[in-house]
């Protein structure tokens, strides 16, 4: 531990085996935290509310160790840690939204989930509001000659979920982009409060479905955490199994998507045919296309056998047949290539600013990997390398992906060739006390976040889930700028952030 956490963190809980340890602080402490993460002295990992206390969760990466800092909050304010470091404040105005605890000093003090429909506080603007106008949301202004503003959404044109992004352009370049979601907040961690443990993984892993299971994968680990259980070394490695599958068959429909919105639809179709060969081995494998509800607290629901082993094998070979003539066709089609090269570029000083996981921030010299940089298991016992490029444009988020699709499949041969026998479940027994728990597992756009408070009964008293498009969505507004608007969808197919995992 360094020297600057060693004199925040409270000497009772130094020496834990754990990577994480969990502190109360005071507004001193936790405005030096705030300092400190403005400063990139520590990455910030979430900030969240709960009736009476605000709570973050911060990375040194010099030692791996992660701190989750909890600040009573009697009066219902607390230091904005927004006002030092700008990652902060969406989530801020989040927890304002859903527990009413105000960050004191918050530059930004809109709300953000609640669109004027909750009665829980006025949205900004409402005082001067005409009756029935209801949401009266308040956009930031642009000045200067010539401006003018396009509108898009909420509502899009294809199957994705809702989000409105407001342009404002000079003739075709955008000079300003700003965000506005919440449309698909469903209550996820308000639900899963009360719940047992089989009922809040299932909830857990529907916060985005195109992740189910590394959110499963995350939640159990972080109750198993709290509860001190040890899993099966056959759950463990299938865990694994189903994220790398998982990560394949994302990875897969993003390079073939990205390639569309830049007018190369042959790409889309025949990365299409290899994502649904991995969907349909993980069926044959596992029962179920996504592998839903499969990652469970103690190990996973379903077992493989040789007949799964053999379709996931098939689908790997065909995966190596089909995939190098892709990427060549995709590095050497000179139309394809003036649309994505130079295109919304992600400068490495904002990337690391944000903390950007995944592909994002890997394509802009952030190269944090969980799997990588925690090692928690079976990937302490795997080969394989993060990429890593500092381009930062559309070109370099589609190589990532290429090159983390190999190294996907090269995870796969291996778990398959040392998969160990044994069980797969171990049973879940409640502890006398309350306890938390906290796990960091790498999914396909980034790492994903869950912390959980466990109650003396074995019920769910706080879970919190952040996704890593929290981190991502911002950095898209910052990307756009100086490019032209029909290259916004590209650019927001190259982040391909989530709606659902990010409005909770």
């Amino acid at each position: 531990m360094t020297a600057f956490w060693a004199s925040i963190l409270k000497p009772a809980l130094t020496g834990s085996e754990r990577n994480w340890q969990s502190s109360q602080v005071d507004e001193t402490e936790w405005t030096q935290v705030a300092e400190a993460l403005g400063g990139g002295t520590a990455v910030l990992l979430g900030l969240w509310g709960d009736t009476d206390t605000i709570r973050m969760a911060v990375h040194d990466e010099a030692t791996n160790e992660i701190a989750v800092l909890a600040l009573a909050c009697p009066n219902g304010s607390y230091p904005s840690v927004g006002q030092f470091h700008s990652a902060a404040q969406r989530l801020e105005r989040a927890a304002r939204d859903l527990f009413g605890l105000v960050p004191r000093e918050c530059p930004d003090e809109r709300p953000w989930l609640d669109h004027g429909r909750w009665g829980v506080r006025q949205p900004l603007g409402a005082a001067t509001a005409e009756a029935g106008e209801g949401d009266t949301y308040g956009f930031l202004p642009v000045e200067g000659e010539g401006l003018h503003q396009v509108p898009v959404d909420p509502v899009h044109a294809g199957i994705i979920e809702p989000g409105h992004f407001r342009f404002t352009g000079n003739g075709e370049a955008v000079v300003r982009l700003e965000e506005r979601f919440g449309y698909v907040h469903k209550g996820i961690e308000g639900l899963m409060a009360g719940k047992s443990l089989e009922q809040a993984v299932s909830l857990a892993a529907r916060t985005s479905g195109d992740s189910t299971v590394a959110y499963g994968f995350a939640f159990s680990r972080a109750a198993e955490d709290a509860l001190g259980v040890d899993v099966s070394e056959r759950a463990v490695w299938l865990r694994a199994l189903m994220a790398e599958l998982e990560r394949l068959a994302n990875h897969l429909g993003d390079i073939g998507a990205v390639c569309n919105d830049a007018a190369f639809a042959l790409m889309l179709a025949h990365c299409g045919v290899l994502r649904e060969r991995v969907l349909r081995a993980s069926d044959a494998a596992f029962g179920h296309r996504l592998m839903r509800d499969l990652i469970v607290p103690g190990g996973v629901a379903a077992d493989l056998d040789d007949n799964g082993i053999a379709a996931i094998r098939a689908a790997l070979d065909e995966i190596r047949l089909r995939f190098p003539p892709l990427v060549n066709l995709y590095d050497n089609t000179a139309s394809l290539q003036d649309r994505t090269v130079s295109t919304g570029r992600l400068d490495s000083a904002l990337a690391r600013r944000f903390g950007a996981g995944g592909f994002v921030g890997r394509a802009s010299g952030r190269g944090f990997d969980a799997r990588k940089a925690l090692g928690y298991a079976p990937y302490d016992r795997l080969f394989f390398e993060v990429p890593l490029l500092d381009a930062g444009d559309v070109d370099a988020r589609v190589w990532i992906r290429i090159r983390e699709v190999e190294q996907s499949l090269s995870l796969i041969e291996q778990i398959l060739n040392e998969l160990p026998q044994g069980s797969v479940f171990t049973d879940v027994k409640a502890v006398s006390t309350s306890c938390e728990g906290l796990a960091l597992v790498e999914g396909f756009r980034g790492d994903i976040l869950v912390w959980l408070g466990i109650g003396e009964d074995g019920l769910i008293e706080r879970c919190h889930l952040r996704d890593p498009s929290w981190f991502q969505w911002p950095l898209l507004e910052a990307v756009i700028e100086g490019n032209i608007i029909a290259d916004f969808p590209l650019c927001n197919k190259s982040f391909n952030c989530s709606y659902s995992g990010h409005d909770l």
